[in-house]
């Protein structure tokens, strides 16, 4: 597997941009990211594949839901993707 690319609170391009530059450099890219960032996350993988690197694919799209911690000592589920892409 190639490169991670953990999305946050960035504006999209910037993921845009590090998804592919690591294209560029291997054949395979991950894109992660939990909660409200997703859609980003989705947008991005969309961005990539339609308008800048068109021979590029999405290989696969996995989801989960993480465990966490809140400030108050209680548990929370929050949902979580991995996109993978390949050329």
């Amino acid at each position: 597997m190639g490169k991670v690319i953990y999305v946050g609170g960035k504006p999209v391009m910037d993921y845009v941009t590090a998804t592919m530059m690591q294209l560029t450099e291997s054949d395979e890219v991950s894109i992660k990211a939990r909660g409200r960032a997703i859609s980003k996350a989705v947008d991005c993988a969309e961005i990539v594949r339609n308008r800048f690197v068109p021979d590029s694919e999405i290989s696969g799209i996995e989801t989960d839901t993480d465990e966490l911690e809140d400030d108050s000592g209680g548990k929370r589920n929050v949902s979580s993707i991995t996109i993978e892409m390949r050329r």
